[in-house]
């Protein structure tokens, strides 16, 4: 358990633009900062971050919360995980617990806990190998050398060797009591069907390989690449990966994105090449704005991912024209997607990996900002050595160009690609916009009949919720009033307020607006009834009890309980924010200048929502036919709420039917 005073510490030094600036592009707007979230795909930036109030909260899936939460959502950490993390990134150092028992926190963790946790342990094993041991020094430590890495770069991306052994990683983590079915869900040992008697039905799956840690966002080891090093066997793969595990998902993951992302956002663009090698080299360059694929084909979910730090793509080739030719989809999806590509293809026999090491920093940028084409003249030379003069396959080229620009969803820049592609391909620049509003209107036909099929079944599901949630929460007949009222406590409850009682001296007694709501709501005996309201009611009352100090936004903001933290960032936040318009001679009024009458209301309805949950209580009761005796009492009470309802109303012009 980690102590509150490090708690407090680790929030105290957590930047909440810090830390989603590790994940999120965030662009200054006012006191605020704002980007794209990442929680749900959006075109518009709707996610905002304030600085002053250490909150993020996305006005468009609701997501909300503080440093912490922000890292327990986005990485699916624990509370205490996620406070760790922070505490690593910004050198806190979290006592040990006397009191840590580790079979009982390895039953609590679930499996992707600790499948982070097998796979931390693997990397330290393999890098250990590759720096300590006889046959990884002779043989790994050599390899790496040879392609000319440095020391320095060996240990930043942590690489490392797994032994000839196929028992080494296994006999490590049995003699360290783990789990061997963790490593085996982690894609680090494989399993036998029919083990030999006698022998383990376990085996290390990278067995006499170099291994290349793949880290997801945050920095935390989910997968490995492995190459194969001494082997005459052409049957053995020379690069396996991972397996997909409840942590990694290959088409969802680039190579080197935590490395590159700070980068990648200081330079608004991101080199994409292929392999591991690629990326490391360009980091011993000095290029760190790069990631790679890791030999897979280019994915939505990726491409989505570097979006989130830059609309720039720059893809490096090597002068394979197959390899080439077989990513042009790539280019495709990186356009439907919005964004802006570029492509820079290697000389003959070179690939980014060998530029790179035989060139400086400056050397590379060079080349790579002089060769750099966009993707209609790139595809537009590549394609045109094969169609030569044949006409028909010159027709095809031309509409394989038009395709591609369709994809475009920005109208200005695809009109700037029908001029250049008029230009290139010699053809009418009206023949190029002809074809390409029927290709628009095609693809806008057949997305328009899915997407009323979508909305549809996305209707169906949210009425089902609604109906769910009605039934859940049918008991909290003043759920509205009594969130307003919290609202109001939450914003405004340190302000103080004259009330109707005379100190000694004869001047109204002076109290904050907390404590009226609180000795309102006591004074008629009632109770809120809304967990989370009522949970942050019980805060504030139980604060003024205790010392009569009020608790401050921040212990909303950080407290543990989700649920709290999330309701109290949705109350002090707005997705409006009114500009400095009185130097304008404009003036608006804000709740904060009509408070006695806004918190006047807020008691009213709320009181007035008692009272009709009363009466509907009693003609819920009546309608049961009680005996006379009863009836009679439920009668009268009925009428004194009534009374009473009028009074309530009768301040706010409010129309009593009788």
């Amino acid at each position: 358990m980690i102590p509150k005073e490090t708690i407090d510490l680790i929030f105290d030094a957590a930047r909440i633009e810090d830390v989603v600036g590790d994940f999120v592009s965030l662009k200054k707007r006012g006191v605020n900062f704002l980007g794209n979230c990442p929680f749900h795909n959006e075109k518009s930036p709707s996610f905002t971050v304030s600085p002053v109030k250490g909150i993020f909260k996305c006005f468009g899936c609701g997501k909300a919360g503080n440093a912490v939460n922000f890292i327990m959502e986005h990485e699916h950490y624990s509370y205490p995980e996620a406070l760790k993390f922070l505490a690593g990134k910004y050198n806190i150092e979290i006592p040990e617990d006397p009191n840590y028992d580790r079979e009982e926190e390895q039953q609590a963790i679930n499996e992707k806990e600790s499948l982070f946790l097998v796979s931390d342990f693997a990397r330290k094993f393999f890098t250990e190998n590759l720096l300590e041991s006889t046959e990884g020094k002779a043989i790994a430590l050599s390899y790496f050398k040879e392609r000319g890495f440095r020391q320095d770069i060996i240990e930043k991306f942590q690489l490392g060797y797994s032994p000839e052994s196929r028992s080494a990683l296994l006999q490590a983590a049995i003699d360290k009591s783990y789990n061997p079915d963790y490593f085996v869900k982690a894609g680090l040992i494989g399993e036998r069907e029919n083990a030999p008697e006698g022998q383990s039905k376990h085996y290390d799956r990278f067995s006499g390989r170099v291994m290349f840690p793949i880290h997801n966002l945050s920095g935390r080891v989910i997968a490995f690449g492995g190459r194969i090093l001494q082997s005459n066997n052409k049957k053995i793969a020379k690069y396996i990966n991972s397996p997909e595990t409840a942590i990694y998902s290959k088409s969802k993951v680039l190579y080197g994105i935590s490395y590159a992302k700070r980068a990648i956002i200081s330079e608004e663009n991101c080199f994409l090449v292929e392999g591991y090698t690629d990326v490391v080299s360009f980091h011993q360059s000095g290029i760190e704005n790069v990631v790679a694929s890791s030999g897979t084909s280019l994915t939505v979910e990726q491409i989505k991912l570097i979006k989130r730090y830059t609309e720039n793509i720059t893809i490096l080739f090597d002068g394979d024209d197959a390899g080439i030719k077989a990513s042009l989809r790539g280019i495709n999806l990186i356009l439907e997607e919005g964004m802006n590509v570029k492509v820079v293809l290697f000389p003959d026999g070179e690939d980014p990996d060998s530029f790179a090491k035989s060139r400086n920093s400056d050397e590379v940028k060079k080349f790579i900002s002089d060769n750099a084409v966009d993707f209609i003249v790139f595809k537009s030379n590549l394609l045109l050595k094969d169609v030569q003069n044949d006409p028909i396959k010159r027709a095809g080229l031309i509409t394989e160009i038009i395709q591609t620009i369709s994809l475009i969803p920005d109208a200005i820049i695809r009109s700037v690609y029908v001029k250049e592609c008029s230009s290139i391909l010699d053809v009418a620049e009206q023949t190029i916009v002809n074809e390409l509003n029927k290709l628009r209107r095609k693809k806008f036909n057949n997305e328009s009949g899915e997407q009323v099929i979508e909305e549809n079944r996305k209707q169906s599901i949210t009425d089902q919720e609604e109906l769910q949630e009605e039934v859940e929460t049918r008991g909290v007949y003043c759920e509205a009033q009594e969130k307003d009222l919290v609202r109001v406590m939450l914003n405004y409850g340190e302000m103080p307020m004259e009330t109707e009682e005379k100190d000694e001296e004869g001047n109204p007694v002076s109290i904050s607006v907390a404590q009226f709501i609180m000795a309102s709501i006591e004074e008629d005996g009632m109770e809120l009834e809304h967990e989370a309201a009522k949970k942050i009611y019980t805060i504030f009352n139980e604060a003024i009890k205790a010392d009569g100090i009020l608790p401050p936004p921040q212990v909303f903001i950080n407290h543990p309980d989700q649920e709290i933290t999330s309701i109290a960032i949705g109350m002090l936040t707005s997705p409006y924010e009114l500009h400095n318009w009185e130097k304008h001679s404009i003036y608006v009024n804000t709740e904060k200048e009509k408070l006695e009458r806004l918190l006047t209301g807020s008691l009213t309805a709320y009181k007035a929502k008692k009272i009709e949950q009363m009466e509907k209580e009693i003609r819920d009761a009546l309608f049961k036919k009680p005996a006379e005796k009863e009836e009679t009492e439920l009668l009268i009470r009925f009428g004194e709420i009534s009374k009473i309802k009028q009074l309530l109303n009768k301040p706010f012009g409010r129309i009593i039917l009788k």
